[in-house]
């Protein structure tokens, strides 16, 4: 059985062209990358949203399968 290419969207946060990654041990500070292959991914929207808001950031769909992106 083959998977369901829709399983793989997952949520990412952008900021300034650039994805969040984590944050870095021992600090407080966030890691940033301009790949979104880098970034930090979930499939639950209301965890996403959260560290959007936190961040200052928008929630973006993003499915590295078929490299395509849109806001959420």
């Amino acid at each position: 059985m083959k998977d369901d290419i829709r399983k793989k969207t997952c949520c990412i946060v952008r900021k300034n062209g650039e994805y969040l990654v984590g944050y870095v041990l021992w600090s407080d500070d966030l890691r940033w990358s301009a790949s979104p292959y880098d970034a930090w991914k979930t499939r639950k929207k209301e965890k996403a949203e959260d560290v959007a808001r936190r961040t200052g950031g928008i929630v973006m769909l993003w499915n590295p399968v078929v490299r395509q992106m849109r806001v959420l």
